[in-house]
């Protein structure tokens, strides 16, 4: 088919079709018209981006309140999923820092350098907690590509978090900092207190059924 209508087909630009055909990522030729045809394999865009990454790097992130460890646990589960996969990894990002923080220098400057064709997340949330189809969409328009290791929900822990942070910016803007502090301490007496009940409930639960 035309490239034209492959890249509609596959919802890519077609500046991105032509960038992966020249780059010999697509197979097909050049009529004398300077018209170009693809024969793409049974695969999507984003498998054939894939195969043919050369450069893939991990993001790893915790929370500032999460364990540190859990850092190296996230980079070595990434490396070992990209060893499966048969990807080359050139770099292994860590950074702390919140979900909803879009000021984080290290995946800032990782999104900048687009000699990397392929970013590898554990969750969609360790990337960004908001906005993750955007940088998705905007990756993809640059024949780059983000892929998750584990598609299920992130930890309860993580998200508590990210809305404490959330809460206490809006209460800062509103009251000022002293005030949002304090705000901020009895919203989290409240949440504990309402983890611990429903923990305790679980546990009920668990000893009924069992």
């Amino acid at each position: 088919m035309k490239l034209k209508d492959y890249a509609q087909q596959q919802g890519i630009s077609y500046r991105t079709a032509w960038r992966w055909w020249k780059a010999g990522k697509l197979p097909g030729r050049q009529m004398d018209t300077g018209t170009i045809l693809v024969e793409p394999e049974s695969m999507s865009a984003g498998e054939i981006q894939r195969r043919h990454v050369a450069h893939v790097a991990i993001y790893a992130r915790v929370s500032s309140n999460e364990n540190k460890s859990n850092l190296d646990r996230q980079a070595e589960l990434l490396v070992a999923y990209c060893t499966a996969r048969g990807y080359q990894v050139t770099k292994v990002i860590k950074e702390t820092g919140s979900g909803i923080n879009d000021a984080r220098p290290k995946l800032l400057g990782l999104l900048e350098d687009q000699t990397i064709g392929l970013i590898v997340v554990e969750h969609k949330d360790r990337l960004t907690r908001f906005g993750f189809r955007y940088l998705d969409t905007l990756l993809k328009a640059q024949g780059r590509a983000i892929e998750v290791m584990n598609q299920a929900e992130n930890s309860t822990e993580e998200l508590l978090a990210d809305l404490t942070a959330i809460v206490y910016s809006f209460c800062a803007r509103l009251f000022g900092q002293r005030r949002a502090q304090r705000t901020m301490d009895v919203i989290v007496r409240e949440l504990e207190a309402i983890e611990a009940v429903e923990t305790q409930r679980a546990k009920e639960d668990d000893n009924a059924t069992g």
